[in-house]
């Protein structure tokens, strides 16, 4: 039971990824991507630097699926979901997101050599059908009108970039202590996006910072998504298997239209708690007990 709370709260934090990352839009992608992960390796540096300083041998000795987790679930993925945000609407960011579980459980199948029964293939089908319900406020048709665009495709590579990093996660993530390997990694992050944020400075020009607008929600997205989220999303994916724990990323419309209801004034129609509704069976279904998913063929 344990996992699957986890993996509501990691819904919960990355629906106000999304909200405080359309708050803080007119701030470029690679600057707030910068400070995410700064402010996240500011606050567990304490707790965890006398420990990674301890594991340096085995850190070395692991680099390269190390740098793989680095720069697929924390360099890059919200780095691609900001800049997607600067080309195409929430609407399309949203429908993509609902791939990831799918890709997810395709390269589990494919890598890991995950066995699912048919009853989760369904679920998996209807959590995904129900999350572009919410999305399309039950006009479903509305899909083909969606113009595709440059930060389509960025969203793609974000997509791609989460479903690599839960195989990862799976595959890797046991080699190494909890707290100290999310250190290192937000360290890796933040100097692999230095230049890159020097970079945008030089080209887009210096952002103009006010700390009554952007501190709460940086602080935000640099402790809550950044550290919680990923250290429940980690556990569970080890415990749950990687595409039972990213079934649960269907909740990301729900949840975010939630949070749109609650503290934008959006509106709630009948269409999106429908929707919700069948996202919640969907989910259940995808993440039924059983034989494990990630039974080895």
């Amino acid at each position: 039971m344990l996992p699957y709370l986890m993996m509501v709260m990691v819904v919960i934090f990355y629906a106000g990824n999304i909200l405080v990352g359309e708050a803080l839009n007119d701030l470029p992608p690679l600057t707030i991507a910068f400070f995410r992960v700064v402010i996240a390796f500011l606050c567990i540096a304490p707790l965890a630097g006398r420990a990674a300083w301890r594991d340096r041998t085995l850190f070395r000795a692991h680099w390269k699926p190390l740098l793989l987790l680095t720069l697929t679930g924390v360099a890059f993925f919200n780095t691609f979901i900001y800049a997607a945000l600067q080309f195409t609407s929430s609407t399309n960011v949203s429908v993509l997101e609902t791939l990831i579980p799918a890709l997810t459980l395709a390269l589990s199948t494919l890598l890991l050599r995950e066995r699912l029964h048919q009853a989760q293939w369904w679920g998996l089908a209807l959590s995904i059908s129900g999350a572009l319900w919410v999305i399309t406020d039950g006009e479903l048709f509305a899909l083909t009108r969606l113009e595709v665009n440059v930060g389509d495709g960025i969203m793609m590579a974000a997509i791609g970039s989460w479903a690599v990093y839960s195989i990862a996660v799976t595959r890797w993530l046991h080699l190494f202590p909890r707290y100290s390997v999310l250190l290192v990694m937000t360290g890796l992050a933040v100097l692999i996006l230095a230049p890159l944020v020097i970079l945008e400075w030089v080209t887009l020009g210096v952002p103009s910072f006010t700390a009554a607008e952007h501190l709460p929600g940086l602080l935000y997205l640099g402790i809550f998504p950044s550290l919680v989220a990923l250290l429940l999303y980690n556990h569970a994916v080890q415990k749950l298997g990687a595409s039972r724990a990213s079934a649960f990323l269907n909740f990301l419309p729900v949840a975010t239209m939630a949070g749109a209801v609650l503290w934008l004034d959006a509106q709630l129609t009948a269409a999106k708690v429908i929707g919700a509704v069948v996202v919640i069976l969907g989910v259940l279904l995808a993440t039924r007990s059983g034989r494990n998913p990630a039974e080895k063929l």
